[in-house]
């Protein structure tokens, strides 16, 4: 059984940075698209950045643009979101995902594509 686990939440402030780890144990597979998607309390689950099967494309939501980096390193069955100039609306239970299948087409922001996920690690950002 595939499962993930998030590490690097915490308390920081407001313009700090976290960066959040999210590695696989169990059964492996050699690739996967990862995600990484975060909840505030009273929201939805929002999308906030992916990487594709190759690691050569790269998506982020909007809100988090030009201050958030999702990164891989296979070898390690890993993924990573480095968060910089944080804001208190980040704050957030921080959700990474994956899927081990290439599959034709994949719509990287929607949550149920992914296939396995993690249990979530906190984020807060103090003003």
């Amino acid at each position: 059984q595939v499962q993930l686990v998030e590490s690097g939440g915490g308390l920081v402030q407001a313009g700090g940075s976290l960066r959040l780890s999210c590695a696989v144990s169990g059964r492996t597979f050699a690739r996967y698209i990862w995600g990484w998607f975060r909840q505030a309390p009273g929201k939805e689950r929002e999308f906030v950045a992916a990487i594709s099967w190759t690691g050569g494309s790269t998506y982020y939501g909007d809100s988090v643009k030009g201050r958030f980096t999702i990164s891989r390193d296979d070898a390690k069955n890993t993924v990573y979101l480095q968060m910089n100039n944080l804001k208190p609306e980040d704050t957030a239970d921080y959700y990474c995902a994956n899927s081990p299948y290439n599959r034709g087409s994949f719509s990287y922001a929607e949550s149920h594509e992914y296939d396995y996920w993690g249990q979530g690690t906190q984020v807060t950002v103090s003003s």
